[in-house]
């Protein structure tokens, strides 16, 4: 649910935006923390990909 709506966010497809998520490690990210990620609302849980993307080279505001 989380790519797919990064991807609509950000206007692009999800295929896209599994790749982008992966490259700048917010899947590795959401991995590592989904017990606190789950707890919070899909724009809070967005936000934190963006930052976490953004850290590592990612260029989307």
């Amino acid at each position: 649910m989380c790519i797919v709506e990064f991807g609509h966010k950000f206007g692009m497809p999800s295929n896209i935006s599994f790749n982008y998520l992966k490259e700048h490690k917010a899947l590795d990210f959401l991995n590592e923390c989904y017990a606190a990620e789950h707890t919070l609302s899909l724009e809070d849980a967005l936000e934190d990909m963006q930052i976490i993307c953004n850290r590592h080279g990612g260029t989307l505001s």
